[in-house]
């Protein structure tokens, strides 16, 4: 089936405002919790959040958090999950026709959409990542798990050493993206679009240059027997009868 050709970045359509993306109010004590977190987030460093203050903050008891959350860290992949579960839930029957770049341009890009209310909060975290190299790390972890579901909701094979490549590809990608998304104030977000669309680029080449690495064992692993059989015809003819 023939498919639409690619759109660079300034023949797209706006993407609506960030404020068309407001979340509906938390009702569940587990929603209160990641709502108090994000909101506590966006003033205070990941590190010096403390519990305690969530839970005033979620008008539960700690005993309650406790029950919903053993650690800030979970609190927070809690809301990645949510993120995650909001991309995938989205109608994506209108892209199917398009090349992978752009499927997964509108799936970042709805990511992005979806994360406008929180976006103080993600500058902070982005802030203490820098700080705190151990978090760093465990936030790419979790990067790389959600950018696995973004190229799965995109229709771009996940699976196996290859999947794994282009998730984490993907995730510091996507990190780079979000230093300018968090700067842009623009309704239309052209720096972002922009800046994905040139990481999108950039990444198609790089992502293919390590699945190229990516299959170099798999080569050898082919070579290998023939050279064994090789070495054994060898001796079979050079043996005395």
């Amino acid at each position: 089936m023939a498919r639409r050709p690619a759109r660079n970045a300034s023949s797209r359509p706006p993407r609506p405002a960030a404020a068309g993306a407001e979340p509906p109010p938390p009702t569940t004590d587990r929603e209160k919790i990641i709502a108090a977190f994000l909101a506590l987030l966006a003033d205070t460093p990941f590190e010096r959040v403390a519990l305690a203050e969530v839970a005033g903050a979620a008008g539960v008891s700690l005993a309650q958090l406790r029950d919903e959350f053993p650690s800030a860290l979970a609190i927070l992949a809690a809301h990645i999950k949510a993120t995650d579960r909001a991309v995938l839930a989205a109608d994506v029957s209108d892209m199917a026709e398009e090349p992978e770049r752009e499927r997964l341009f509108d799936v970042l890009m709805r990511r992005l959409e979806i994360l406008a209310p929180h976006r103080e909060a993600v500058r902070s975290l982005l802030r203490s990542a820098r700080r705190d190299p151990p978090l760093a790390l465990v936030l790419n972890a979790l990067a790389v798990r959600s950018q696995h579901w973004m190229l799965t909701a995109a229709g771009i094979g996940a699976s196996g050493p290859r999947g794994m490549v282009r998730a984490q590809g993907l995730a510091m990608l996507f990190a780079s993206v979000l230093r300018t998304w968090v700067d842009d104030d623009d309704p239309g977000h052209a720096r972002t679009m922009a800046a994905l669309d040139r990481a999108l680029g950039r990444g198609q080449r790089l992502l293919g240059l390590m699945e190229d690495v990516c299959a170099i064992p798999a080569r050898l692993s082919r070579l290998r027997p023939r050279r064994r059989r090789r070495r054994d015809e060898d001796y079979e003819e050079t043996a005395p009868a």
